[in-house]
């Protein structure tokens, strides 16, 4: 990126610090602009992470649990309400902050010679807007987050989806061991992905978003061609399901009267739409976010919202409603056995969404382990998407020095892709792609402890309670506390925040009081007992349906405890205490004077320094 030479000065002096003899700071670039992620790009890691097994998954199980193919609907139109509102929620905290003061030979200069603050995009996602909302006592946040994140922050529950599905597509029988070994052969595989070799992954993330997306469409069209009378061979259920299902005495006729069957097809209906906040945990690797991001982002929820509710009503033009209440079966297999009326449809289906869940994964493996790293080109599909996103957050996390060895888990290194590819073609000018190696084996190792915590009980149920978990902790109950926070901050701070937004939603606070009593009502609503026919009873799901939540409250708990053992005990006992630095060097995007301002790097320390008699550092 070009840099004006005050820039550059600057940028040299970091760079020459951290590097001399005996430092023990970490310098962590962002990526120059031509490596940087466009519009395109964000919102294929939105759609790789969103259509996954969800949209495939959850219909039979919402339908199923209420019983009323209106009512399911009516679930899924407010599934794409709250994940929009959710949306609006992080960008308006996701533009605004955090707020770093420019240098003032490039500032706007105030009348004391100092310049404004101006809000500079991050990467971390929703671990900078707690951290900035719930500031006090130290630390405190930045712990219980942690664990919450570190400790779930995976998709082991997708990764048992996908060793199911491939067992299905193969025509074996659905084995406990061999489905859990292919999941632990996913995490690794897309965790590898990302060590070795990380350029190819955005192509790889755009043409799988595609694929997704036509593959979704296919659904539809082929749905509503089934209602229209369109025969695809052998399959009968297709001629008479759209009238059964859609007769207006019918759709609504004798649903669930039992609240815990709702809430808990709320939390599967608004993990399916859960993906927007990819993009966020790399925000400041996005070309010109103040500028682009936005429409990008709303126009991709907008695009899954209308892609997600047609599918439903696609699945109901061919799949009679008692069918999904006799069967284990998801709603992609019944419709395709329906339709097609053979063996061999639904189990093509069947691979086509462990593909789309592999992707997912992807995803998310480089989001979660991530932080800002010495730049990493980037590889984007769903188990790769979602895993690119959680190294993002485990990155971060650990520059804030919590985690043991939190050095460590918080550098990046040359991949070796990069290393090969320097030597075999030599430049002093080439920027060598980086990959946060430690933070990927971080990512790994829990999710593979969740995928081996959960092998008393069957793959299908294995796949649900995990869901349920990672919906109710990190959608549910992050989701609410950062949404009460927008609510906070425009009731405390008032103009102060409101005049100084870098993204205004609609309509107010209306999207984050959607969304904070939305996650409110769940929080306690799932522990409500389900009807004893629901599939989410002990009867039949073969759990009680209060562990997951207790588990996940739990989960505060431990990062409760965790804080007070690491910001208390620990410094009491050796009598220090610890201080961190992250300093970050910001400049005009492109070396221009109405360029964006952005973050170039960051110079990260931490260190334990001696109390004082008064209790503070010497």
């Amino acid at each position: 990126m070009p840099l004006t030479q005050a820039d550059q000065r600057r940028v040299d002096a970091a760079e020459a610090e951290a590097e001399a003899a005996g430092s023990t700071k970490l310098l962590v670039h962002s990526p120059p602009e031509p490596q940087k992620l466009g519009s395109i790009t964000v919102m294929c890691l939105i759609l790789n992470r969103t259509i996954g097994s969800g949209i495939y998954v959850t219909p039979a199980v919402v339908l199923s649990a209420t019983n009323s193919v209106g009512i399911s609907l009516l679930l899924w139109a407010f599934g794409a309400v709250f994940g929009l509102c959710g949306l609006l929620v992080w960008l308006e905290l996701g533009m605004s902050i955090p707020k770093f003061q420019p240098p003032p030979e490039e500032g706007t200069g105030s009348l004391d010679g100092e310049a404004p603050f101006e809000n500079v995009p991050r990467n971390g996602g929703e671990k900078n807007y707690l951290e900035y909302i719930y500031k006090n006592p130290r630390f405190q946040t930045t712990c219980m987050y942690g664990v919450i994140f570190v400790v779930l922050g995976n998709l082991s529950g997708n990764a048992i989806a996908m060793g199911r599905y491939i067992m299905r597509a193969a025509g074996a029988p659905d084995s406990s061991e061999a489905v859990r070994g292919i999941a632990v052969a996913a995490l690794t595989g897309a965790c590898l992905i990302h060590g070795l070799w990380r350029n190819g992954g955005i192509v790889l993330n755009n043409v799988l978003a595609s694929i997704k997306v036509l593959t979704l469409m296919a659904v539809i069209v082929i749905g509503f061609a089934a209602a229209g009378g369109a025969s695809f061979g052998n399959g009968s259920g297709a001629k008479d399901a759209d009238k059964a299902n859609f007769a207006t005495h019918k759709s609504f006729a004798r649903p669930s009267d039992n609240a815990g069957n709702y809430a808990i097809s709320i939390a599967y209906v608004i993990y399916s739409f859960n993906g927007f906040e990819q993009p966020f945990y790399v925000l400041s690797e996005v070309s010109q976010p103040k500028k682009r991001f936005a429409k990008a982002t709303i126009a991709t929820m907008i695009m899954i919202a209308v892609l997600f509710i047609l599918a439903n009503v696609a699945y109901l033009c061919a799949v009679p409603k008692n069918m999904t209440l006799d069967t284990d079966l998801d709603m992609a297999t019944i419709f395709f056995g329906e339709v097609f009326g053979n063996e061999i449809a639904p189990r093509v289906m069947s691979g086509i969404i462990a593909f789309s869940i592999f992707g997912n994964i992807v995803v998310m493996t480089f989001t979660a382990s991530r932080g800002k790293a010495p730049y990493t080109s980037r590889s984007i599909p769903d188990i790769l998407l979602r895993m690119l996103s959680l190294q993002t957050v485990k990155q971060e996390i650990a520059k804030e020095g919590i985690l043991p060895f939190s050095l460590f888990f918080a550098r990046s290194t040359t991949t070796p892709y990069a290393r090969l590819k320097q030597r075999l073609w030599p430049s002093q000018n080439r920027i060598l792609e980086q990959s946060p190696a430690t933070a990927l084996l971080l990512h790994w190792f829990f999710a593979v402890i969740l995928v081996a915590a959960t092998s008393s009980i069957s793959t299908a149920i294995a796949y649900l309670v995990l869901v349920l978990l990672y919906a109710y902790t990190v959608v549910v109950i992050v989701g609410f506390f950062v949404a009460a926070g927008v609510l906070y901050l425009r009731a405390t701070k008032r103009k102060e925040w409101t005049d100084n937004l870098g993204f205004r939603p609609w309509g107010g606070p209306t999207a984050a009081i959607i969304y904070s009593s939305t996650c409110a009502f769940l929080i306690v609503g799932v522990f409500i007992p389900p009807s004893q026919s629901s599939a989410f009873s002990y009867a039949n799901a073969g759990v009680h349906h209060y562990i997951v939540p207790t588990v996940g409250l739990g989960t505060l708990l431990i990062g409760y405890i965790y804080y007070l053992v690491f910001a208390k005990l620990i410094p009491r006992w050796r009598k220090e205490v610890l201080i961190v630095e992250r300093e970050p060097i910001i400049v005009r995007q492109g070396g221009r004077q109405d360029g964006e301002w952005v973050q170039i790097l960051e110079v990260v320390e931490f260190w334990w320094a001696a109390r004082q008699a008064g209790g503070k550092e010497a």
